[in-house]
């Protein structure tokens, strides 16, 4: 029988070089999302996300599951057999986090090492970036169980994939791995489980060079214009970069200032160095 797992301990993390590694840590149950994990979750992104020493946070699993999705005894029959009020806080609880991370301050990225099935699909997609093992497996299995894909897992689905992939992948219930997620574009790119700590890594040090106030307003312009016509998605753009002139003037001129009057870089293949003229 295995031991209930203390709340503090369902997620686990470590900083290392201002990256912040963290894990979804019940990897007995499969990482699957239960109340205790969420609220802990949504406890840790806290902690982490205005720290100076962390500049770009990556999730990941324990073990050999980046998250089986929610858990179907303690997320669905033990909440729902509390009514309707123990539904909408198990539903809250889990909807904070994937929402906080979303609009996260820092630049994030999924890491993942494994399964990654229906509840799942929120984080993924709350993350900025996704690099998956070619060996991960990904699946909206809702419809193997008799529910449709909720929690935003559709709208995640039909946000990433074409109709039609969207389509197949929610109706069938069937797995597909890294490989066939980054052609279907769940994630950004599929590369061996054995290479894939090296090639986040790879990615964190170059988000790590970038200016952050431009970052920030950057990841957040991306998710807004997607449901903005293009003239509205105009104005946005402008007021977004006036805000951020407001919170950082100095950093885009230093930047023409490296580029124009010292030539030490070219936009077009590099970034300028964020440490001068602070």
């Amino acid at each position: 029988m295995t031991t209930k797992r203390n709340e503090k301990d369902t997620v686990s993390f470590t900083v290392e070089n201002r990256i912040a590694w963290v894990k979804f840590n019940r990897p007995e149950k499969r990482n699957a999302q239960s109340p205790p994990l969420n609220r802990r979750m949504h406890e840790v992104i806290d902690e982490l996300e205005f720290r100076d020493d962390v500049g770009v946070l990556v999730l990941t699993g324990e073990g050999e599951s980046w998250c089986a999705g929610m858990d179907l005894k303690e997320y669905f029959r033990e909440t729902e057999a509390k009514g309707l009020g123990g539904t909408r806080k198990a539903q809250s609880e889990a909807y904070r986090w994937w929402r906080r991370l979303r609009w996260y301050q820092k630049p994030t990225i999924a890491m993942v090492n494994g399964w990654c099935f229906g509840g799942a699909y929120g984080p993924l997609f709350a993350c900025d970036l996704a690099i998956a093992a070619e060996e991960a497996q990904f699946g909206l299995s809702e419809i193997n169980w008799g529910i449709l894909p909720g929690g935003g897992a559709t709208k995640v689905a039909t946000n990433s994939m074409s109709f039609r992939d969207a389509m197949y992948h929610a109706m069938t219930g069937e797995a597909i791995d890294g490989r066939k997620a980054a052609e279907w574009k769940l994630v950004n790119e599929a590369v061996p489980l054995s290479k894939l700590r090296a090639r986040v890594l790879e990615i964190a040090t170059v988000l790590l060079k970038k200016n952050p106030v431009a970052l920030k307003a950057t990841k957040d312009a991306v998710r807004r214009v997607t449901e903005m016509t293009y003239e509205n998605a105009e104005d946005y753009l402008i007021r977004a970069q006036e805000a951020a002139n407001f919170f950082d003037d100095n950093g885009r001129k230093e930047g023409i200032r490296q580029f124009i009057d010292e030539k030490s870089f070219k936009p077009g293949l590099g970034t300028y160095d964020v440490n001068r003229g602070k």
